[in-house]
């Protein structure tokens, strides 16, 4: 892999990890444009997880503090449990799926990809029109059930295309959040995921003689990762903190879902 590709690649993940518009989508397109997947894409892929992974926890660490004593001074459970059950199905899906998904043909296929970018834009849309369940002030006030909710939700987005945060704030938004309390929790509870993402990388021998030997491009696609991840994440709230609609992603989705489709038409 050559230093652009990893500097569009960094930059990519950074900004579209948390703008919901699915960041394995944005890759697999990306990766197209620099000239097809190269043997290492996956690979790279999830070590630049390490980027966004610290942007996410710098832009909360007020919050993750507060849910630490939560726990350890105020015997609080209620959101670190919520976390944890939310965690749970993407967890299970991912162990049992994880060949399927990350087999070639299914995550480098665009339709694939365009199906999802477009059947989530048209939730997104959908979704002040449709009924809620009673509403919630924050996102302290989810139950068990609702957050199981939001993870069978997260399960959906290991198809590329359909992204975590979306489908996690669509989700989030049909439990009784707000868009901005959905997207908050949405942003705690990938952090486990990550974290997993991580750890399962490191375990392996390739894996590490991977890092060992691309080791300065991996530390220049992150820290792009890392800058425009805290960018995309401090645009996300501030937008949703003013409005409470995600139409402008839904309808962005849907326009990329048919460029793409086009584009594959048009081979």
């Amino acid at each position: 892999m050559e230093w652009f590709q990893a500097f569009w690649l960094g930059l990519t993940q950074g900004v579209t990890e948390f703008i919901p518009v699915s960041s394995s989508g944005h890759l697999e397109v990306m990766q197209q444009i620099l000239g097809g997947r190269s043997a290492d894409f996956h690979l790279f892929l999830e070590f630049i997880n390490l980027g966004t992974l610290l942007a996410l926890l710098i832009f909360y660490r007020k919050r993750i503090l507060q849910i630490i004593v939560d726990i350890f001074v105020n015997h609080n459970f209620r959101l670190a449990v919520n976390v944890i059950i939310t965690t749970i199905p993407a967890v299970i899906a991912g162990l049992l799926l994880s060949d399927f998904i990350e087999s070639s043909w299914f995550f480098s296929n665009m339709i694939v990809i365009a199906c999802a970018m477009a059947l989530v834009g048209i939730a997104m849309l959908a979704i002040d029109r449709l009924p809620k369940m009673s509403k919630l002030k924050n996102e302290n006030e989810l139950t068990k059930p609702r957050a199981l909710i939001i993870g069978l939700a997260q399960c959906v987005a290991l198809i590329p295309g359909t992204s975590r945060s979306g489908s996690t704030i669509v989700a989030g938004r049909l439990t009784g959040l707000d868009s901005k309390s959905a997207a908050d929790y949405s942003f705690l509870a990938s952090i486990p995921i990550m974290f997993g993402v991580m750890a399962k990388s490191l375990i392996s021998s390739s894996s590490r003689e991977y890092i060992s030997a691309n080791l300065s491009m991996l530390a220049f696609a992150n820290i792009i990762a890392f800058v425009s991840g805290l960018i995309a994440i401090y645009f996300v709230m501030k937008y949703l903190r003013k409005k409470n609609s995600l139409k402008p992603f839904g309808i962005y989705r849907i326009v990329l879902a048919l460029i793409i489709v086009a584009f594959e038409l048009l081979k």
